[in-house]
């Protein structure tokens, strides 16, 4: 049934890989570092991403064939940055196929400084940083595996942290939040609005 009479009736798809590439979803765009066996930093773009719950734990998807999946899973550890828009060829060149000596050349492209609380780096220019311990992995697929830590860590630059005395609205549109459109699209969310929670409402 349509929602409304002006809406088209809606049409089946077929449940099973390729299901998310056929319609557009929103998800942050994040860093993950981890570091290999060597202890180079290994920077890799994320956008199944977001935090798992109201404490202080936060997951990524990843497929074991990746580096960060066995770096994290290795040293018990990783980090998390939220680039900003202007960082995006940077992030684009982390995801740069590895050489045949195993070398990423793309890495070069972002420049960072050494995490506090955990073993690993964080993207500098970013607007939030997260420095986790690895509690968890969960199979999803056998392709693929969500990989929980615990927040140990956190920093961000004063401009995106929420102020009282300042409107959230107006925030966001000085400091855009940079989000994945998936599959394939980027874009920066400045325009927002309150949502109508109704009276009475608890999490």
């Amino acid at each position: 049934m349509p929602l409304s009479d002006s809406a088209p009736e809606p049409i089946e798809l077929a449940p099973g890989s390729g299901l998310f590439e056929r319609f557009f979803s929103v998800a942050p765009l994040v860093i993950v570092g981890t570091l290999d066996d060597t202890g180079e930093p290994n920077l890799a773009p994320k956008h199944l991403a977001m935090p798992l719950g109201w404490e202080n734990r936060f997951g990524f998807v990843c497929t074991p064939r990746h580096r960060t999946f066995g770096n994290a899973i290795r040293s018990g550890a990783f980090t998390v940055s939220f680039p900003r828009l202007e960082q995006l060829i940077q992030i684009s060149q982390s995801a740069t196929p590895r050489t045949l000596s195993g070398s990423k050349p793309g890495l070069r492209a972002l420049a960072t400084f050494p995490a506090r609380h955990v073993e690993g780096v964080l993207v500098a220019g970013a607007a939030i940083f997260l420095e986790c311990e690895l509690e968890q992995v969960v199979e999803t697929s056998a392709d693929n595996g969500l990989l929980i830590g615990k927040v140990v860590g956190a920093a961000a630059d004063p401009r995106v942290v929420r102020d009282p005395d300042r409107d959230d609205a107006e925030m966001l549109r000085d400091q855009p939040l940079l989000a994945y459109v998936a599959p394939g699209r980027v874009a920066e969310i400045a325009s927002t609005h309150a949502f109508p929670y109704p009276s009475g409402f608890t999490r």
